[in-house]
């Protein structure tokens, strides 16, 4: 097994440099639009944190590591969906070559905008729920990408095998985002057939997120799905999690590098990366999105960060760490 072992506090740097690699928000388009063996693409992120700035930075490397010579239009919607939908508009009357849109309401803004050039998106949980896709095999239109859904029921079973004698966990999630929404009825699902009641907290904006782990004050665990109004606040949520001695399990990577305790996690760079080469198969081979079956990541690694268990007052059982392919430290 490959193991790995980093410092939080690099994480948190790496996540930053990805930031400004992926975000300018400038529109800084500079050159390559429209010619001969150069693209122009249009990326339009719903909101900046480390896991779709990861998605993002992941895309524009494969175009890097394939030597293909394109410019990157990068827009960030700063988490509302007004201003997705005038981006996707942009996008639409410009003579950009593809679009990427990160997280389910940028891709659906994408959607309905842009009808006669490809769209990709990533960071997108169910794109058939999210009515994004017409299935994932046959995807029927200009729109495919890559799905982040995870593995719900073993991240829940994760949670037993750190904190065993859980009988009732909490959920965060904002209950506007159908990635949400289909993630915590997966987990409501598992945690029954485990015995454990369910307490959800759902939120709106984030100035409802503090009042919503409030409410959670008792549970013996809390579980994060890939929600982007709340990985946004993350400080908020980790701080909560260490002032009242309640672990977090971590729906993907980034939030066991900003402080959950483990994830069998998505890499949202790779996954980025992986909607990269299926964008330069539609602009160098003439792939057709509609018979582009959307895709996913086939491996969850393990990773653990015991300062965070710690912190928040448990020990990570040695079968787990054992089974650890990165360590945050």
């Amino acid at each position: 097994m490959r193991k790995h072992t980093i410092l939080g506090a690099l994480g948190i740097v790496a996540a930053s440099a990805l930031a400004l690699t992926g975000c300018s928000g400038g529109g800084d388009t500079t050159d390559g639009a429209g010619g001969e063996g150069s693209y122009s693409i249009g990326i339009s992120q719903l909101v900046q944190h480390p896991a779709l700035d990861a998605a993002a930075a992941g895309f524009q490397r494969a175009f890097t590591e394939a030597g293909i010579d394109a410019t990157f239009d990068v827009q960030n919607a700063n988490g509302e969906q007004a201003t997705a939908t005038t981006i996707a508009q942009k996008f639409a009357s410009d003579g950009t070559d593809l679009v990427l849109a990160i997280a389910t309401p940028a891709a659906q803004a994408a959607q309905a905008a842009i009808t006669d050039k490809p769209v990709l998106f990533t960071a997108v949980t169910d794109p058939v729920e999210a009515g994004l896709v017409a299935s994932s095999d046959a995807p029927g239109g200009n729109v495919t990408g890559t799905t982040d859904m995870n593995p719900v029921g073993d991240q829940i079973d994760l949670l037993k095998e750190i904190v065993p004698n859980a009988k009732t966990i909490g959920i965060v999630y904002a209950s506007g985002e159908v990635n949400s929404q289909v993630q915590v009825a997966l987990a409501k699902e598992k945690a029954s057939e485990l015995g454990i009641e369910v307490r959800e907290a759902s939120v709106a904006t984030g100035a409802d997120l503090q009042t919503a782990l409030d409410s959670l004050t008792g549970v013996d665990a809390i579980y994060l799905p890939t929600d982007n109004l709340v990985t946004a606040g993350m400080g908020s949520v980790v701080d909560f999690a260490n002032s009242n001695k309640v672990p977090l399990i971590g729906g993907e990577v980034n939030q066991v590098e900003n402080g959950a305790i483990a994830t069998l996690g998505l890499d949202y760079e790779a996954l980025g990366y992986q909607t990269g080469q299926m964008a330069i198969k539609i602009l160098t081979e003439g792939a057709d999105p509609a018979t582009m079956p959307v895709e996913a990541q086939t491996e969850f690694p393990l990773t653990v960060n015991p300062g965070a268990a710690e912190k928040q007052g448990v020990t990570i059982p040695e079968a787990v760490l054992s089974r650890a392919e990165t360590t945050i430290e």
